[in-house]
């Protein structure tokens, strides 16, 4: 590079104080699948508690699940910090929400919507914030009691459904809750259709630890649960020799 060029390069740099702007151009600690649905009460959702940096299994008691004001929960796939950065803009969005103080409060499908533009407009800047989000919740309308889920990735896509999951669980959990969802599913069959999501990624997903966090939300409000382990049986035949048969393998 010659000198014309280093200058030019270098002048952005000088005008920032030297550090220049700074971007996520690659997620480094990373969390994986988000699995959600509606029941009968309300809305479930579950993850596992790791977050990997690059292929290393670094963290085990990560948090991905949090509540959103009264009537909402998120959780988040992918890069960490930027889940981080995006609960930092819904404390602020809650926050200027409360201080109206106008006896309303912000419901999943608004918040759901905020995050859509967010996403949406970092997308345009060629700054993304690196994630999936899923925001489900209840919220008391017109109608009565109305649940609402809905998914928003890092470039904006976004819709709502009865059940969701994110990374992985989009191609290895979907499948489960297309064929075993219920509209009528009570508490303890959502709780025992979600580990049977949960223990498919588990036994598939090298990313994923026996290490899984539940939480519901109904109008009574969010309850996240502590971690806890699932049963496991790795006594499968294909288990035992899993490179048997397999073309190019020793």
């Amino acid at each position: 590079m010659d000198g014309s060029h280093a200058n030019a390069a270098s002048a952005p740099a000088a005008a920032g104080g030297g550090e220049g702007m700074q971007r996520t151009l690659n997620p480094y600690v990373t969390g994986n699948s988000v699995i959600a649905m509606k029941y009968k009460d309300g809305v479930i959702m579950a993850c596992d508690t790791g977050a990997s940096y690059g292929s290393t299994l670094r963290y085990k008691s990560v948090e991905r699940i949090k509540a959103v004001g009264k009537h909402s929960l998120i959780g988040g796939s992918g890069e960490f910090s930027d889940f981080q950065e995006i609960l930092r803009y819904l404390d602020e969005l809650t926050l200027s929400d409360h201080m109206w103080d106008d006896g309303n409060s912000l419901g999943p499908k608004e918040i759901h919507a905020y995050l859509t533009r967010v996403m949406y407009n970092r997308r345009n800047k060629f700054d993304p914030l690196w994630n999936s989000l899923v925001l489900g919740g209840v919220k008391r309308g017109p109608k009565g009691d109305e649940k609402y889920l809905g998914m928003v990735n890092m470039i904006g896509t976004h819709f709502e459904e009865n059940h969701i999951a994110t990374g992985f669980g989009n191609h290895m959990a979907v499948p489960i809750l297309r064929g075993e969802w219920r509209e009528d599913l009570t508490f303890e069959e959502a709780v025992k259709l979600i580990e049977k999501c949960l223990l498919v990624l588990l036994y598939r997903d090298r990313s994923s630890i026996n290490k899984f966090q539940i939480a519901k939300i109904t109008t009574e409000g969010s309850t996240i649960y502590p971690p806890y382990a699932l049963k496991t049986n790795w006594g499968f035949s294909a288990f035992e020799n899993p490179s048997q048969g397999a073309v190019g393998t020793w």
